[in-house]
């Protein structure tokens, strides 16, 4: 079972990957609160994973590409140093 902690710090970083992309352009304000909206709704016991990454969610949506994920990615990777 995952703590509040973890569950904190995945939202953390969704609004931070979320962040990054709009600064880019890559998708709106609107679409970040739909994903993010999505990845709340989504039902920890249909998946293994509890909850669905921000970015997939973008990426099923049409609204990111995988190479624009990959640059958000490294974008935060750089940041983390």
């Amino acid at each position: 079972m995952r703590t509040n902690d973890e569950m904190d710090l995945e939202i953390k970083y969704a609004l931070r990957f979320g962040e990054i992309a709009v600064k880019k352009g890559y998708i709106s304000r609107y679409q970040l609160r739909e994903a993010l909206e999505e990845q709340v709704l989504n039902e920890p016991f249909q998946r293994l994973r509890p909850r669905k990454l921000i970015g997939e969610i973008l990426l099923e949506q049409g609204w990111m590409t995988q190479k624009q994920i990959e640059i958000v990615l490294k974008v935060l990777a750089s940041n983390k140093r």
